[in-house]
């Protein structure tokens, strides 16, 4: 009898893409061990979550299904109607496993958890312990092996969501540091290009790098608990963050920042190591992919597709990608969930993203506000008007935008206006309503008001 595949996803927490040094990060060993895992298997250039939030993309990873298919626009449980990967699983003899971020998959119930560990906690280094990770994670596999079942593990890091490593949010939080291995100057640390470049916003992002390298860590451990358990050959790895870092222009967005993901795939025998592929990947493919790979009954009306013939053979996925944005967390910031209706249709070159909520007076609320960053950008404008353009129009938006990603992969110059862009703009504007109604998008009239019908396109 063929002994059946494990199933091994890790995930960080707020990680940018462009944070991991595979994915073109300069900084000198930043992520040795997902750049390893990356020379061990394969890097996908275009992988993309669905929606920049963490719950949210959690669900859509586990349904195949887009936020208003599974019930989970927000921080909200999904549907209980809606088929899961591991209820699939379980019925068919898989160990279903959890460590992490257990919360962001709910109900529970709907789930089959036989491991279920939280790592929020002061015991358990409040998620940020790569340590504890290494325990937690072997204890799941040895406890597959004494049922005698092969597993799911979905194993999640805490890094690098805020509080940042070393900052002064850590005392606001936890009531300590938990300081990290390694930290950074912020003279040396790598400034992506949809920030300006400032003091605060080097020292916030030597924080958040800190506990990217500690992200990086984890994975480490995790993966060591996987090679002393005897299952690092047996065991299909992927590797993504569920959406990008909590600064502006990235996290709970639909930029590229936002979420564009470092997906790494190690399948051993099966992917060639060190492969590359430049299909474009949603995340709503995950749950397709691993039912296809495991030969396992496709769960009917999915939103995703398999990406089997990608990781295996190379293939193309998708031509473009629908990805959306709904609402906020209820925390100290926003105090309540903040309705922020985003959607963007994107292929390889350009992106195309429709801000529902963009009215001129209606300001953008998120985690992202809160910290040194964007104080800084809002400091630095009373005397730079590039940089007060930037932080006003992160605040307030525009209901179209449109960026070529190639040139412009930070979004510094939307291309709405320019005409030589007309026809890609009316190419993608169709495309978005399209998305919509196959999907019954609940912002379709909206769209269509204020997009199609206003520039004579119904």
């Amino acid at each position: 009898m063929k002994k059946q595949t494990n199933v091994l996803l890790i995930t960080a927490d707020d990680m940018n893409c462009d944070s991991v040094g595979c994915f073109g990060n300069p900084m000198p060993d930043i992520t040795p061990n997902l750049d390893r895992l990356a020379s061990e298997g394969m890097r996908l250039e275009h992988g993309h979550i669905t929606v920049a939030v963490c719950q949210p993309s959690r669900s859509v990873l586990l349904t195949g299904r887009y936020p208003h298919h599974n019930g989970a626009r927000g921080f909200e449980d999904i549907d209980c109607g809606v088929t899961t990967l591991t209820e699939v699983l379980h019925a068919n003899g898989y160990y279903n496993g959890i460590i992490g971020k257990e919360d962001h998959v709910a109900p529970k119930e709907k789930f089959c958890w036989d491991t279920y560990v939280r790592t929020l906690t002061e015991e358990m280094g409040q998620g940020r312990n790569p340590n504890v990770y290494y325990d937690e994670s072997r204890k799941l596999f040895e406890d597959a092996n004494q049922a005698g079942k092969p597993f799911f593990a979905m194993i999640n890091s805490h890094d690098p969501h805020r509080p940042f490593a070393g900052s002064d949010d850590e005392i606001k939080y936890f009531g300590r540091h938990y300081y990290p291995e390694r930290s950074y100057d912020p003279e040396e640390v790598y400034v992506p290009g949809c920030l300006p470049d400032l003091p605060d916003v080097r020292q916030e992002l030597a924080w958040y790098y800190a506990s990217v390298h500690r992200a990086d860590q984890t994975v480490g451990r995790i993966l060591d608990a996987l090679r002393d358990t005897g299952h690092e050959n047996d065991t299909m790895v992927l590797f993504l963050s569920d959406n990008g870092m909590a600064l502006p222009y990235a996290k709970t967005n639909c930029y590229l920042n936002s979420t564009r993901s470092p997906y790494i795939v190690r399948w051993p025998g099966r992917i060639k190591p060190g492969s590359v592929s430049e299909a474009l990947i949603n995340g709503v493919d995950y749950t397709p992919t691993i039912l296809d790979i495991l030969g396992l009954d496709a769960i009917q009306e999915l939103d995703g597709r398999s990406m089997k013939n990608t990781l295996l053979a190379g293939a193309e996925c998708h031509e473009d990608i629908f990805t959306l944005m709904f609402k906020t967390a209820n925390n100290h910031i926003t105090k309540r969930p903040l309705s922020f209706p985003m959607r963007c249709v994107q292929d390889k070159r350009f992106a195309y993203i429709f801000n529902g909520w963009s009215n001129g007076t209606t300001e953008f609320l998120n985690e992202s506000t809160e910290g040194l960053t964007f104080k800084a950008m809002e400091e630095a404008g009373k005397t730079d008007p590039s940089i007060r353009h930037r932080a006003e129009f992160f605040k307030y938006r525009v209901p179209e935008e449109l960026y070529d990603k190639e040139l412009d992969p930070h979004a510094l110059n939307n291309l709405i206006e320019l005409t030589e862009y007309r026809d890609i703009l009316e190419k993608m504007r169709y495309k978005m309503f399209e998305y919509m109604r196959e999907s019954k998008d609940g912002l379709i009239d909206d769209f269509f008001r204020k997009v199609m019908k206003e520039n004579h396109l119904a």
